[in-house]
């Protein structure tokens, strides 16, 4: 893959993987505590993209595509709870899921156009999984399939890349998340090394730090009094 920076110098995957946390870890105490402090979310939109970027890279080299989306689904149905409960403070809410749904849906559309020998279908495939991601309201529905996509895409082409993710990125959400632009930064100093393992550390900690916010807001709010 064409980089910008190659060897020891830019940023490995684990560093790109710890920028995405803290800045999503970042953004829900905005979200949950503190939302009249709007730079915690500005903070946080650095997150997302981040985690799509890496997720193309995985599809990339992964050696079992069933588990790495399988990882993915299972996550899915174990976060679904603690971000009801983060996001709208209950134990069901059917009409926002959480972002592990939007990163598996983007998973199998890349999948689907590695297809080569049914590259129309597989086309139509990608396209379907993006109105299923803007149906089922996913966090970031469609747009954030159609940036996995567009990671995938121009994997090999930084400009094209930045340019395609800019553009979706304002036309899908505008406002606020505009700031994602800056997440570039890190993205394009990406020097293709994976760095140390510690691959779950995302997966255990997106439940765990909802979970661990509600419970703070309930204390905050004092509804454990109630």
């Amino acid at each position: 893959m064409r980089q910008l920076y190659h060897g020891k110098r830019g940023m490995n995957g684990f560093t790109l993987k710890w920028i995405a946390l803290v800045s999503m870890a970042v953004d829900h105490v905005g979200m949950t505590l503190f939302p009249q402090h709007i730079m915690l979310r500005i903070i946080g939109r650095l997150a997302f993209p981040i985690y799509c970027f890496l997720l193309v890279e995985g599809a990339v080299h992964t050696s079992n595509r069933k588990r790495y989306l399988g990882r993915l689904l299972l996550f899915a149905l174990i976060s679904e709870v603690p971000f009801d409960l983060a996001v709208s403070g209950k134990v069901f809410a059917l009409q926002y899921q959480n972002v592990f749904f939007t990163l598996a849906l983007g998973l199998s559309a890349v999948f689907l156009l590695e297809i080569r020998g049914k590259y129309p279908y597989a086309i139509l495939g990608s396209v379907a999984l993006l109105f299923a991601a803007q149906f089922a309201r996913t966090d970031y529905g469609g747009g954030g399939v159609l940036i996995i996509l567009l990671f995938y895409l121009f994997r090999e082409r930084p400009v094209a890349k930045a340019v395609s993710f800019s553009a979706a990125n304002v036309l899908c959400y505008g406002g606020l998340q505009n700031y994602a632009i800056l997440s570039l930064v890190p993205i394009l100093c990406y020097n293709g090394k994976r760095g140390p393992g510690m691959k779950y550390l995302f997966y255990v900690f997106y439940p765990a730090h909802l979970l661990v916010l509600y419970w703070l807001r309930l204390y905050v709010t004092g509804s454990f009094l109630t």
